[in-house]
């Protein structure tokens, strides 16, 4: 079966605070490790009410020391709030923690709102070339330095972590091709150009030092429960969610509603139906269909599951049902 990962966000649930989050996703990165989850991930956001995980090298630190196993990252840094020797510094310091256990993946985007990328300094005329050009930065830091070389990731040079190019749109797909690096396509939120990019990808990608043939993780929505019911219920929490954060309302995550699908209006019901297609809720058997319809469908290498749910006790449950439905099993 094909492998799966965690994408968590760090939600903050309405009624709860940050600290309850973190114990939170310390609790999931420990059953995902028993479950046989082959990477957990943590993204980078700012100014976001229901998102915990700003600070993410922190958090990331702080998951691998209540682990043993299963790799830890970022899914991903938004390289252009950060210089790429500070995040060579970070994730050079994690790796020396943590060896051979911690990913890197890196986006463009700001994780944030105008005004909040702003605060963290970064630079919203976005140049082209200066993505791609960080990235061979960053990486650089990562090799072994050179005699008389005068910058040099303490820690960081030589321990070559792991870099992954993040993406929703053809950029990351190019960039990732071009450099010979494995690509993750945020499928779970911003699906219209998957299939796309990842065929661009595909076609277009360099043998590297890193990698000798394409790799492809995907993000997919899981809402797992003992009845179709109660999946479509837990369900809700994500889809009030992201229709408050498109009409300029983000908040904590909400607890599920009843019917909150038929109180909708045309538009609300067209926008979840766009961006959250890429979601599989039901039972074990319904996820089993749909975990295996959708690798199928995409040819992924690895599929990304991600799950905002309000109760953390469901959302246990709900990875649980998951795994199992994909035949996982913990690591020897």
């Amino acid at each position: 079966m094909i492998p799966l990962s965690v994408l968590d966000l760090a939600p903050i649930a309405q009624g709860s605070n940050a600290s309850q989050s973190f114990r939170n996703t310390i609790s999931l990165a420990q059953q995902a490790e028993k479950l046989g989850y082959r990477r957990y991930w943590l993204a980078e956001h700012h100014g976001m009410p229901g998102i915990a995980s700003a600070a993410t090298s922190i958090l990331i630190s702080q998951v691998a020391a209540h682990t043993k196993s299963i790799r830890v990252g970022a899914g991903g840094i938004m390289l252009p709030n950060h210089s790429p020797l500070v995040i060579a510094e970070q994730f050079g310091t994690l790796e020396a923690l943590f060896p051979g256990r911690i990913d890197l993946g890196l986006g463009r985007a700001p994780g944030s709102d105008q005004a909040t990328a702003r605060a963290l300094r970064r630079k919203l005329e976005e140049d082209a070339d200066e993505f791609p050009r960080d990235v061979v930065e960053l990486i650089n830091h990562f090799e072994a330095p050179e005699p008389g070389q005068k910058i040099v990731a303490v820690p960081g040079a030589g321990l070559r972590v792991p870099v992954w190019i993040l993406g929703s749109s053809l950029f990351g797909a190019q960039l990732a091709a071009h450099l010979g690096l494995p690509y993750a396509f945020a499928s779970h939120f911003a699906p219209q150009a998957m299939t796309q990019a990842v065929e661009m990808y595909r076609q277009m990608f360099r043998p590297s030092q890193f990698l000798d043939k394409p790799y492809v993780m995907l993000g997919l929505n899981v809402f797992a429960a003992d009845t179709h019911e109660e999946a479509r219920l837990l369900y809700t929490s994500l889809q009030q969610a992201f229709v408050n954060l498109r009409s300029g309302r983000p908040g904590m995550l909400p607890p599920p509603v009843q019917g909150y699908e038929q109180q909708l209006g045309v538009q609300e019901k067209a926008l979840i139906a766009s961006a959250l297609s890429c979601s599989v809720v039901g039972t074990r058997e319904e996820v089993a269909q749909g975990l295996e319809a959708f690798a199928a469908r995409t040819g992924a290498d690895e599929l990304m599951v991600t799950a905002q749910i309000f109760d953390h006790a469901a959302r246990l449950r709900s990875y649980q049902i998951a795994a199992e439905a994909c035949g996982q099993s913990a690591p020897a």
